[in-house]
């Protein structure tokens, strides 16, 4: 017999945040759930070369969730893929996705199952769904096309409610002010829009299963979450030491559960219903890290010298940087280039973007005497790591551009165009690394910021496609900070925080209904496992080649005998 399944994701919705305000009144609709049925974290790892690892890039969680398939299944590491033929980078916000050609979503059940999707990031349109798919119409770079099925639906959706504000637009600084509080507000149009084309779309039908996510949390995560939550290192200083009245990302959060309830209005009665994320969010102690100090650590250890400021290890590290003076990231690391002229160090520093130009250290420029970002011409050339890809050919291992953990790349003979190491010394090279890594400290605090830096080959000339591009993977360690020190290559920093969240392996499922048991906890869940539990609620026969595991089963097995 076929269940009425309703599965509402809340995209990067941080468990810690989540129970904090349940507890405090704030989120009814999902207490609600939680007090009729059950709840659970999960913790998402993912094996390299068979050694569990954390793992929490976002866009790689939404394709196992979608096929229940884990990483190494899928070959689907990162939205970025890099060519070892000629050192380059391709990354696009629409096709970067993962295609869906070997393992199709879960949900593609064919013609005997009518099926409803809204908004799942990293998901494509699939001929097997019985039923409208609405794609691309919001999210937070949803790495999928602005498309529906049937393909006039999309238009009929965007003239009857409207353009969403934040789909491609939610790239602004937490230092503009004017931006926090447009963001806080497009993300308010965008769940009302979303709230109001779900109850369109389950007024139509009773559906086999109704999925949509809310993108609007992974937005304000990443960008407000400094204005929310006191493990930032720059709170005190944006909400004057934590007096700020407003709290953008909880006022968030708060719109999406009286969404949520309003959906479940319309939903069957006796519908199953299951909420999620696939990850969470906290504060950004990745993306500093991946992004610049990563990149900047290997010049040093290839080229011996400092590009990036440079500092004295034990020496006091100054203020964090809370009122940077450019309008954008990128010009803010790039302002930081090591000039030892004092003058000219003045010069960079104060002068608009559009005079720091030509190549410092071999380092490419992100602005041009046109002051046009490099993005233009080069694959995530803003980010500080692709600074460095002109040296890459030379260099004996390289920064791969990376979100959340950092990835390392050996420029390695026989496998690289230009490869400098040796097969047989490769090995030696990442115990090197890694040592170097395992070495890294917070100068603030004296505290290890790596917490593990793992291998993901057997074999140096692996040419397993479903291989990550990086060698070496490395998971930084809580919490965030702005200056490190090596003690064999020295000081990075202070430089400016980057964006404000940055992605945690940590997720939470809640579900009721007449198939889930009230109370019951579910132990040792990951996102690989939330697609056969849905189809388990569906009663829909689970495929064999998913990896993951229906947490009711478990469920079952620890429920106590009436």
């Amino acid at each position: 017999m076929k269940k009425s399944t309703i599965v509402i994701g809340l995209d990067a919705g941080e468990p810690r945040l989540i129970e904090e305000w349940m507890a405090g009144g704030h989120l009814p609709n999902l207490s609600k759930i939680v007090e009729a049925g059950t709840y659970s974290r999960l913790d998402n790892t993912v094996n390299y070369c068979g050694q569990p690892t954390d793992y929490s890039t976002t866009e790689p969680l939404w394709a196992t969730f979608n096929t229940g398939c884990r990483p190494d299944t899928l070959g689907y590491w990162d939205t970025a893929a890099y060519n070892p033929d000629n050192y380059g980078i391709i990354c696009d916000v629409v096709e970067s996705g993962y295609d869906y050609k070997e393992f199709a979503p879960f949900y593609a059940l064919g013609k005997d199952y009518k099926v409803a999707v809204l908004d799942v990031p990293v998901t494509t349109l699939s001929d097997d769904i019985n039923g409208p798919q609405i794609l691309g119409w919001g999210g937070h770079y949803p790495y999928t096309v602005s498309a529906s099925h049937p393909p006039e639906l999309f238009c009929q959706i965007t003239e009857k409610y409207g353009k969403n504000p934040v789909l491609h637009n939610d790239n602004g600084l937490w230092w503009n002010p004017e931006y926090v509080e447009w963001v806080e507000n497009a993300c308010k149009e965008s769940i009302e829009g979303h709230s109001a084309i779900a109850r369109e779309m389950l007024k139509q039908d009773n559906w086999d299963l109704f999925l949509m996510v809310f993108g609007e949390t992974h937005t304000i995560g990443h960008d407000v979450y400094n204005y929310s939550q006191d493990d930032h290192a720059v709170y005190n200083h944006l909400t004057n030491n934590g007096t700020r009245q407003e709290d953008p990302v909880l006022n968030t959060y708060k719109r999406v559960d009286a969404a949520i309830g309003e959906i479940l209005a319309e939903a069957p009665k006796n519908a199953n219903v299951v909420c999620f994320s696939a990850h969470g969010m906290a504060g950004n102690f990745t993306d500093l890290l991946s992004m610049a100090v990563l990149p900047e650590l290997l010049y040093r250890l290839h080229y011996g010298k400092a590009a990036l400021a440079p500092g004295k290890v034990g020496t006091d590290p100054g203020p964090i940087i809370t009122k940077p003076i450019r309008n954008s990231w990128p010009g803010e690391i790039w302002s930081q280039i090591h000039e030892p002229n004092p003058i000219k160090k003045l010069f960079r520093t104060w002068t608009h973007k559009k005079f720091l130009r030509g190549k410092k250290h071999g380092l490419l420029s992100p602005y041009s005497l046109l002051d046009e970002p490099i993005e233009q011409e080069v694959a995530m050339g803003w980010m500080p790591g692709m600074w460095y890809s002109p040296l890459w050919p030379e260099m004996k291992a390289f920064a791969l551009p990376a979100f959340t953990n950092g990835h390392i790349r050996i420029n390695l003979k026989g496998r690289e165009r230009d490869g400098v190491v040796e097969p047989s010394a490769y090995f030696a090279l990442c115990d090197e690394i890694i040592d170097l890594l395992y070495d890294l400290v917070d100068a603030r605090t004296g505290k290890k910021i790596v917490k593990q830096a793992v291998k993901t080959r057997t074999t140096p000339l692996d040419d397993n496609p479903k291989l990550p591009d990086a060698d070496i993977v490395v998971i930084w360690q809580e919490p965030m900070t702005d200056v490190v020190d090596s003690s064999k290559l020295g000081r990075i920093g202070p430089l400016t925080h980057c964006r404000a969240g940055g992605h945690k392996g940590q997720g939470f499922v809640a579900a009721k209904g007449p198939d889930i048991p009230r109370g019951i906890d579910l132990p040792g869940g990951e996102a690989v496992d939330l697609a056969p539990t849905i189809l388990d609620l569906m009663n829909v026969e689970i495929p064999e080649h998913l990896d993951g595991k229906s947490l009711l089963k478990k469920i079952r097995s620890s429920a106590p005998s009436v």
